[in-house]
């Protein structure tokens, strides 16, 4: 009986690769290339077709508030198709888990990455990375689309929230999240080849190479205009710190560098990343990336396979007319315009992660850790990373006379703000939908139910979304809380010239200030403007990010139980005509730089 190396566990990786691929057909191996989206996905597609990937877009999902365990089904029922194939080489399942497994209902819902910043708390982003970890695999994926580490040059960027901050350290040190996703890599592991520690992690996917948070104007999808010195210095560094520990895929940037779209530049994605980065994991394209390489969308479809794929590009996140990709992929290989060195290279990449992820050994779901999901525990964890990303702006018109630690016992507090009390606004983009919604969207803690749990039971609360005068006509009122800020966007749909509090909240705010001690909280995803006239009618300010389905981290801060941690991940302008400012360029006069951060 012929011994089937690829097949034999404790072969070595690189072995069970050369065996797999020397069995493969051209059609295979261009299937293993493909990644579908989970709606045109069938077990039947991903049998004959010979898919190597699914991924669920954002907000894409099995049914409305479909929990973990659904998800574990449809993604097991899928994988069928892949195990009756031939070779039985299974799909690896791609998800958007960017500040938790935000697409499943009933998760923990981390802040975005901005709020993380403001931690500067490598140990707290890898602890994160392994709670996010244990979530996505229990609803049967294996692969998270994260982290985002592109360095923030301009809040205007509709993808600011996604990013750690301003400063390429501060990015590089929150990189720990990589470890937190995969696992640690054993001493002596080799630089640049992939690594999962087992079960409990996830591939993870460096993203969004590179430059992508230097783009002219904040621009979304833009062009960043710089120098190469420059590009390594301020963008290419934090993927050197994901590469040394082990990421196993990294994402190609919808961006260009120097007019020059990222997805097709030979140079940055093969002479720099993979060559003398070393990187042995595979590069994947982003959504429907190669349908935005022409005007109109989606023309010029075959010139677009083959100017990524040549360039560097190993997966194709398609995501939905694969048919027609895998046509035009066939005689684009047949004409010998993609050479099958290239191909060949390509899926031995993406067979090498597959291995190392452990798919081969277990591509079913872990039911086991279906009981984790949203647990208590992992719950904490997210509480105590809203606690560290506060930042305390303002605190008292006389800092003498501070308003914060608040009193629990205050007779009487009034609660306003469209944000006080909406859990889609607290977790922003990126949450259940792709671009987030209003209301009670998951599992979870507003800032209100938070303020009502944690004052005295002979506290009256008053919570008024818009106080009218007729608010203020009865008793008077201790102080206030006024929650305000942006309404949830993701990508271009954020990106924003005027970066004004939505919602006429800075009205509200300066409605309220005129007649009770007030505390503004900022929810965010980045800097916006503040009127010097606001500034000083309030009493404190406390920007708290996008801190995501843990509301009583706010309460634990603003009422003294802790302190105050954060620190200011990007430099916060006075008006946008500044814009951009860095720390230690260009910030002259800035309202409070990169850094900033009271104490109380």
């Amino acid at each position: 009986m012929e011994c089937v190396i690829y097949k034999t566990l404790n072969a070595p990786i690189e072995a069970r690769v050369k065996d797999l691929l020397s069995r493969m057909t051209l059609l295979e191996k261009i299937g293993q290339m493909t990644q579908i989206e989970r709606s045109v996905a069938t077990p039947s597609v991903i049998k004959d077709r010979f898919i190597g990937s699914v991924l669920s877009g954002g907000g894409s999902k099995p049914f409305e508030n479909a929990k973990s365990a659904d998800w574990a089904d449809m993604i097991d029922g899928l994988q069928k198709g892949a195990l009756e194939t031939r070779l039985g080489i299974p799909i690896i399942y791609g998800t958007d888990a960017v500040h938790g497994n935000n697409n499943v209902y009933g998760t923990t819902i981390f802040p975005h990455n901005i709020g993380l910043g403001a931690t500067r708390d490598a140990d707290l982003a890898r602890r994160i990375g392994e709670v996010t970890a244990l979530e996505v695999r229990a609803s049967g994926a294996q692969y998270a689309f994260a982290p985002c580490v592109a360095v923030s040059r301009d809040p205007r960027w509709g993808r600011c929230y996604e990013s750690y901050g301003e400063d390429t350290e501060i990015v590089r040190k929150m990189t720990s999240i990589v470890t937190g996703l995969q696992g640690q890599p054993p001493e002596g592991h080799l630089k640049g080849y992939p690594f999962v520690a087992g079960r409990n992690n996830v591939l993870a996917s460096a993203k969004h190479f590179v430059g992508d948070g230097g783009t002219e104007n904040g621009t979304n999808e833009g062009n960043t205009i710089t120098s190469y010195d420059d590009l390594e210095r301020i963008h290419l560094a934090p993927y050197l710190d994901c590469i040394s520990q082990g990421v196993c895929t990294v994402m190609a940037s919808y961006s260009s560098w120097n007019g020059k779209k990222l997805h097709t530049d030979h140079f940055l994605l093969t002479e720099l990343l993979k060559k003398k980065l070393g990187f042995m994991g595979f590069v994947i394209t982003d959504w429907e990336a190669l349908d935005r390489l022409y005007s109109p969308h989606g023309s010029n479809y075959r010139e677009s396979i083959l100017s990524t794929v040549n360039a560097g590009i190993d997966m194709v996140m398609v995501p939905f007319r694969y048919e027609l990709f895998l046509e035009e992929f066939l005689s684009l290989a047949e004409s010998g315009e993609i050479s099958m060195a290239r191909i060949d290279d390509a899926v031995e990449r993406i067979l090498r992660v597959k291995f190392v992820s452990g798919v081969f050994e277990h591509p079913m779901a872990d039911r086991s850790l279906l009981d984790l999901v949203g647990c208590k525990a992992h719950r904490e964890l997210a509480r105590e990373a809203v606690r560290k990303s506060l930042v305390l702006l303002k605190n008292g018109k006389d800092p003498k006379r501070p308003l914060l630690p608040l009193n629990k016992k205050a007779k009487r507090i009034l609660v306003a703000g469209t944000h006080a009390d909406n859990l889609g606004y607290q977790c922003g983009g990126w949450t259940i939908s792709w671009e987030g919604t209003s209301g009670k969207i998951t599992e979870g803690t507003t800032m209100l139910e938070a303020i009502k749990e944690m004052v005295d039971h002979n506290t009256e609360v008053v919570y008024e979304q818009n106080p009218s005068p007729e608010t203020f006509s009865g008793e008077e009122f201790s102080f206030a809380i006024v929650a305000v800020g942006e309404g949830p966007y993701v990508e271009s749909g954020g990106d924003d010239p005027e970066l004004k509090i939505h919602f006429n909240g800075a009205e509200l705010a300066s409605l309220v200030a005129d007649k009770v001690p007030t505390l503004v909280i900022l929810i965010t995803g980045r800097p916006l403007v503040v009127e010097p006239s606001l500034l000083e009618k309030i009493e404190a300010l406390v920007v708290a990010w996008l801190p995501g389905s843990e509301g009583r981290g706010i309460t634990d801060v603003i009422f003294g139980d802790y302190p105050f941690q954060g620190k200011l991940p990007m430099t916060w302008f006075r008006s946008v005509d500044q814009l951009p400012v860095h720390s230690g360029e260009n910030s002259l006069d800035p309202l409070f730089p990169l850094g900033f951060g009271l104490t109380c």
